[in-house]
C-alpha cells in the first residue's frame, strides 16, 4: 500500500526576537515551501530530501512525518522532500516552513486530521529535536502555519494574540547563510529588558514600532549592520528588522516606499537579493 500527502506552509518575518526572552512575535510572508510525502507499508524508515540542495540535513523534515505517524500508530515508513520559495538559513522560517509543511503533508498522506495548534507543536518538538532551533520558535511556526500577525510565549507554549493586516513585504537576502544554532545567545540575553519593553508593544498591536525596535537591539547584539535599518526609516518606513538572528531584513512597505527602498539596500554595499511579496493572512494548507 502506498499512501501520497502534499502540502505548503509559509515563510515568516520577525517583530520580536524570542531568543532573549523566550516571547516573540512574527507574520507570516507569502512565500512557501511545499512537502510531498510516500508512504508505504513495506519500511518503517523515513527518509527526508531537500530538493536541489542533496547534502542538505534532512533530520528536521524526516522527525515532522515520524512523529506524526507515532501520534497516529502508523507503522509505515517512506520519504518526504521538500521544495522551498523561502530562502534558506536567511532568518525567514525555513525550518518552521519545512516543519509544518511537513506535518501536513503526512496528515493528508494518512487521511487524518489534527487540532492546528498541535500540528504547530509536533512540528516545534521535531525542531527542537532535530537542534534546528533555540526556543522552539513557536512565534516563527504559528506565524508559518496560521499567517497574519502572532504574538507568543515560547516557555509556556502559548499562542496570545493572532491578527490580520494588509501589508507589502520587502526583504533583503544576503547571500551569506546564518544557522540559528550558531547564534550568540549569551549577547542576545543581556538585551532582554529592551526586547521586553518591543514585545509589549507588540501585545498592544503596535507591530511596526515593535519589531524596529527589535532590529537596532538584535544587530547590535548580534554583531550586523544597522543601515538597512536607517536607510527604511530615511524613507519613511515605521517597521523595519532584522529578521530572526539574521542575516535577512524585512520592512513592512507600501506600493510606493518599495521600489525606493530597493533602490535603498541594493545601495548598501552587501552582495545579496530584494524580494517583494506581502503579508500572508491565509496560513498553511493540504494540496
Amino acid at each position: 500500500m502506498i499512501l501520497k500527502g502534499s502540502a505548503y506552509a509559509l515563510g515568516a518575518g520577525t517583530v520580536i526576537n524570542a531568543i532573549a526572552t523566550w516571547k516573540g512575535a512574527a507574520f507570516g510572508i507569502d512565500l512557501k515551501t511545499f512537502a510531498d510525502v510516500e508512504l508505504t507499508d513495506d519500511t518503517s524508515v523515513i527518509c527526508g530530501a531537500v530538493e536541489g540542495m542533496p547534502d542538505a540535513d534532512a533530520t528536521l523534515i524526516e522527525k515532522s512525518v515520524s512523529y506524526v505517524l507515532e501520534h497516529f500508530g502508523v507503522g509505515m515508513g517512506g520519504t518526504v522532500t521538500t521544495r522551498s520559495e523561502v530562502p534558506l538559513a536567511s532568518g525567514l522560517k525555513s525550518s518552521s516552513a519545512a516543519a509544518n509543511a511537513s506535518v501536513l503533508a503526512t496528515l493528508d498522506a494518512i487521511g487524518e486530521e489534527l487540532d492546528p495548534f498541535e500540528a504547530v507543536k509536533i512540528g516545534v518538538k521535531a525542531a527542537l529535536d532535530a537542534n534546528v532551533t533555540i526556543t522552539g520558535a513557536l512565534d516563527d511556526a504559528c506565524a508559518s502555519f496560521y499567517g497574519g500577525f502572532v504574538v507568543t510565549d515560547n516557555r509556556e507554549m502559548r499562542l496570545l494574540k493572532r491578527t490580520e493586516h494588509e501589508y507589502d513585504v520587502l526583504i533583503f537576502a544576503p547571500d551569506e547563510k546564518s544557522f540559528s544554532s550558531s547564534t550568540n545567545v549569551s549577547r542576545s540575553r543581556l538585551i532582554a529588558p529592551w526586547v521586553d519593553i518591543a514585545y509589549e508593544l507588540s501585545i498592544k498591536g503596535d507591530y511596526e514600532k515593535a519589531m524596529t525596535q527589535n532590529g537596532f537591539l538584535y544587530c547590535s547584539a548580534l554583531g550586523y549592520e544597522t543601515e538597512f535599518l536607517m536607510r527604511a526609516l530615511e524613507i519613511g518606513v515605521r517597521g523595519v528588522t532584522l529578521s530572526g538572528t539574521g542575516p535577512s531584513y524585512v520592512a513592512l512597505v507600501n506600493e510606493h516606499q518599495a521600489g525606493e527602498l530597493e533602490d535603498a539596500w541594493n545601495g548598501c554595499g552587501i552582495s545579496g537579493k530584494v524580494i517583494r511579496t506581502k503579508v500572508n493572512n491565509k496560513g498553511a494548507n493540504k494540496i
